[in-house]
Parts: C-alpha cells; structure tokens; sequence
C-alpha cells in the first residue's frame, strides 16, 4: 500500500480536519476501515479528496462532555492518515481505507463549522535503538496472545511482519492486539521506540494472564 507522499502531510498541518472517534487510534502504518455518513463528515472527506486527502484521527477523551459547538474534548495526539481507497455510495455515504502516516501533535482551531481542524506538528521517532532481547520478547508476547484469543476464535488471525523496525512493530501489535484504548492513545503518544515495545510486551503479557485466568475470556 502506498503511503502518502511528504508533500501531501505537510500540505494539511496549518488546518488538519479532525474525525474524532471514541475508542479508536490511528497508528502509522496501521490501515483503518471508515464508513462516514453523518453529513459534517461527508464534507470533510469531499474536501480532502479534492486537496491533500490527508485528515486526522482524534480520540474522544470524555463523550459526556461538549463545548458550547457540540464537540466533545479530544486528545492532543492524533494519527493523520492518507486516504489510499475511497468509494461513494449512492445515498451519500461513503466507504474508505485510512492509511496511518504520522503521530501528530494537535493545537486545535477556532471552530469553522462543519468540522474540526487543528494545527498539527509531526511527533518524530526518536533515534533510539532497540536491543534483540526486547524485540524478541514482545514477539513472544504476542505470537502467545494471539495464540490464546484464536482458541477462543478460531476466525481471529494475526501475523507478525518480520520487516517492520522494532518501533513500527510495537505499533502493528498495539494496533491489532492491546485492548484498553487509554493505553493505545498512550502509546500513539510515545516517541521512544524502546518504551513502545516494553509498554506492548507487558500489556500483551498482562492480557494473556488475564485470558487464562477467565475461562471464555474472549478480546473485545
């Protein structure tokens, strides 16, 4: 799958649409399945398929609360992603594949009906290596979660890309594998590689413990 090209990110950072989405985090390289119908949406995809065709993904903190525009409170690091599919429905709606490209740092905009932008800046990996033995162990972290969810479904299916950096893999697995959404938006926001793959091992580990321990426990 192509990602976006550079020119197409930095072209949405100044007004980057927002789609804010309760338990849901884009992360970069991950690919997010979207079927936009609410009328504001509509608009947004129209207008980024017509420009750069790059919008954000934000989290929704606190559903119960809203601003006086009706916009509940969203974290501050967002996944932008690049639109690498798209198709129109007759009534309107419309389908599409969102491509993760970046970690983004959010400063939202005043708001300018129909939707919500914000000025971003691209979070950076940090230059920091990870050692065999911790990429190793979140390998075996999640070869052994996954194993235990597919004895509770057998139409669960994960594989583990063997080309991926160590960072990009932490990703892949948080993205497909960790199941409480604050530590998902925790570690969109983690820069380090090495704290990433620490933070998915221990939670994927947590989780298969917890499997065992609950007879039928199945991944919601």
């Amino acid at each position: 799958m192509d990602p976006a090209h550079p020119s197409q990110i930095d072209a949405a950072l100044e007004e980057m649409p927002l789609f804010p989405l309760t338990q849901v985090v884009l992360f970069p390289h991950a690919v997010l399945p979207l079927h936009v119908f609410e009328p504001r949406y509509r608009t947004l995809v129209s207008d980024c398929l017509a420009s750069h065709k790059v919008f954000a993904i934000a989290l929704i903190t606190d559903a119960t609360r809203a601003d006086e525009h009706g916009n509940p409170p969203i974290a501050n690091v967002a996944g932008a992603g690049f639109i690498v599919e798209h198709q129109a429905l007759a009534d309107g709606r419309s389908t599409l594949l969102l491509h993760g490209q970046a970690r983004v740092h959010l400063e939202e905009l005043p708001f300018v009906g129909p939707y919500r932008r914000a000025r971003a800046t691209i979070l950076h990996e940090q230059e920091k290596s990870v050692g065999a033995t911790d990429r190793a162990g979140l390998v075996a972290c999640a070869s052994a979660f996954s194993a235990e969810v597919r004895k509770q479904d057998s139409r669960f299916a994960f594989r583990i890309p063997e080309h991926l950096s160590s960072g990009a893999l932490a990703d892949h697995c948080a993205h497909h594998l960790v199941v409480d959404t604050a530590v998902r938006q925790a570690l969109l926001g983690e820069t380090d590689p090495r704290a990433r793959v620490r933070t998915v091992t221990t939670e994927l580990a947590l989780q298969h413990a917890a499997l065992i321990r609950e007879t039928g426990g199945v991944l919601h």
